[in-house]
């Protein structure tokens, strides 16, 4: 039986695609959340960066699909975790190896910690991360997520940062259980723009996934 800290990891490793809404509008990013788990892009966070990014989890989560996750991004101190956990978050997001992973752990929310060196990685599994976000994995691309995960072949690890479709391929055959795309993918539309835009990068993004042969 799959445990809520096991959720996420499960369903990166299944669906390979995590998007992330970061923009200045509370209801636009509503409407790209909503409009992202339509197509199909069945995990999706919330920066809280974001303008009334604890109303947009709780909207988008209310509408959400089953079997699809919502969650909250940009989650740095303890107190972040409490009130996305209100909100109705189902995990968190974080940038770097920081005090939100240990409580967010603790209170059962599988987090994706943010982490570039090894040393970094290591710590934030250890503190409690379900999944290791590499970020910005532009930095090194494919090629060092590929030198990171031979010391360390077990943990998961989703690329973040600079990943366009170009990109998508090399980080998923290097190994990345996932990637997650925003500007690439969301591009204004958690700003106020062009939802059916956004729906087409979805559905080539989507596209790009089964065509590495992996979903």
């Amino acid at each position: 039986m799959v445990t809520m800290t096991d959720v996420l990891t499960t369903e990166l490793t299944a669906t390979r695609l995590l998007a992330i809404i970061r923009g200045t509008d509370t209801a636009a990013a509503i409407a790209t959340g909503t409009a992202l788990l339509a197509e199909g892009v069945s995990i999706v966070e919330v920066a809280l960066t974001t303008p009334g990014a604890l109303d947009a989890i709780a909207a988008i989560r209310a509408d959400a699909p089953a079997g699809t996750l919502v969650g909250a991004g940009t989650v740095l101190t303890p107190a972040a975790v409490a009130d996305v956990a209100a909100a109705g978050a189902q995990f968190v997001v974080t940038p770097a190896v920081v005090d939100s992973i240990p409580e967010a752990a603790r209170r059962g929310l599988p987090v994706a910690a943010g982490a570039l060196t090894p040393t970094e990685a290591y710590t934030a599994v250890r503190l409690g991360a379900s999944v290791v976000k590499l970020f910005p994995a532009s930095v090194g691309g494919a090629a060092y997520l590929k030198a990171l995960r031979d010391p360390f072949p077990d943990l998961p690890f989703v690329a973040v940062g600079g990943v366009g479709l170009a990109e998508l391929p090399g980080y998923l055959a290097a190994g990345a259980v996932a990637v997650g795309v925003g500007g690439p993918l969301v591009g204004d539309a958690a700003s106020g723009g062009d939802l059916d835009a956004l729906r087409e990068r979805a559905r080539a993004y989507r596209a790009a996934v089964r065509e590495a042969g992996l979903r």
